[in-house]
């Protein structure tokens, strides 16, 4: 998991728009790490599944921002990288 927050902020810091919504992110899985140490075993798997739609309103965003910058090669492969991300930390869920 920590492997894959780090990518996710060295990938995420080329850009200067998504690095807000990323950095919101990265507090938010933070306070809920923190929190699945102190849960009951429902709702770990409540916040789990909080943590996937996240995860899938973010691979949406970057694909919306991916269709606007289709001129653009070096952003679409940092869009890349970033699905790729979150798509191996879905798997390690």
């Amino acid at each position: 998991m920590r492997m894959t927050m780090t990518t996710m902020m060295t990938m995420t810091t080329t850009r200067r728009r998504t690095t807000t919504i990323t950095m919101t992110m990265m507090m938010m899985m933070m306070t809920l790490m923190m929190m699945i140490t102190t849960m009951t075993t429902i709702t770990m798997l409540l916040v789990i599944v909080t943590i996937m739609l996240l995860l899938l309103l973010m691979t949406m965003l970057l694909l919306m921002m991916r269709w606007r910058l289709k001129s653009r090669t070096r952003t679409r492969a940092t869009t890349t990288t970033t699905t790729t991300t979150t798509t191996m930390m879905m798997m390690m869920r």
